[in-house]
């Protein structure tokens, strides 16, 4: 006989992180492995002074980002052509399957944001596309 997990309230330290395949550190949030989450995602981001994820796509999902400190400035469309700059208390929308790459302008500070997505695995939905990575701006 199979047992059924009935979900619960849980608190989540975010004091664990780990590399994300987009090249930035995370701190694990909720998801299905912390929480056992089935519809999101949400962590804590920092991306570097000067620093940049990978290019790259969430598979089907939707991704907010709310900026807590500093300022992000995102390349995405097809062939990264577009180009917006989010800044500390500020809100951004990623649609599904939309290339973009989030990064930090900043030389001296970090920019830390949280993030949302409607797929509940921290990585699963991540697409990196190294075919993008030439239209990018050099890194730092």
């Amino acid at each position: 006989m199979q047992t059924m997990s009935i979900p619960t309230c849980v608190v989540v330290k975010g004091a664990d992180s780990f590399q994300s395949k987009q090249g930035l550190q995370n701190f694990a949030g909720i998801s299905a492995e912390t929480a056992g989450s089935c519809g999101l995602c949400m962590h804590l981001v920092t991306i570097p002074p000067g620093g940049r994820a990978r290019a790259h796509l969430h598979e089907d999902h939707e991704t907010a980002v709310y900026v807590i400190s500093g300022d992000v400035d995102m390349w995405f469309g097809e062939h990264l052509e577009q180009h917006l700059v989010c800044r500390a208390g500020e809100f951004a929308y990623i649609p599904a399957n939309m290339p973009h790459v989030p990064a930090n302008a900043h030389p001296t500070e970090p920019c830390v944001a949280v993030l949302a997505r409607t797929d509940p695995r921290e990585q699963e939905s991540v697409v990196v596309r190294p075919d993008l990575e030439a239209l990018l701006p050099p890194q730092g």
